[in-house]
């Protein structure tokens, strides 16, 4: 694989995520993905229901272009109610298990007041690196 995770263990043992990310390949930029449908429209009612859809979006480009889950290498999380998205974290980190496993990337997560659709309530983007 030609991806590796570093985790020193000076920087104290991360969860659900990875501190740095070393890879050689092809490297795919993922643009942020809310949770729109094929028509342009925000679905969800909840931080998770958007949440899976925006993941699911990403991996879809991501797959797109030749790559699979275990490629990303960063995820940042845009985070319109960072209160609402903690409180539910443990939902999230199932849909993470069932879409992408137990692979972390280098991640952050970043409130946010608003995202460009108003009903947004969190955008998912990121890179890949995929083995070349």
């Amino acid at each position: 694989m030609s991806i590796e995770f570093i985790n020193p263990p000076t920087l104290g043992k991360p969860s659900g995520f990875s501190h740095a990310v070393v890879g050689s390949g092809r490297v795919v930029f993922l643009a942020g993905q809310t949770a729109l449908d094929s028509n342009g429209v925000i679905v969800g009612e909840t931080v998770v229901e958007q949440f899976e859809k925006a993941l699911t979006s990403v991996l879809t480009a991501l797959e797109a272009a030749g790559g699979a889950p275990e490629h990303l290498a960063s995820l940042t999380i845009y985070i319109v109610d960072m209160d609402d998205y903690k409180a539910h974290a443990r939902e999230i980190g199932e849909v993470w298990k069932r879409l992408i496993g137990r692979n972390y990337p280098a991640m952050a997560g970043i409130g946010v007041s608003r995202l460009w659709d108003i009903e947004a309530l969190v955008e998912v983007q990121g890179f890949a690196v995929i083995p070349g």
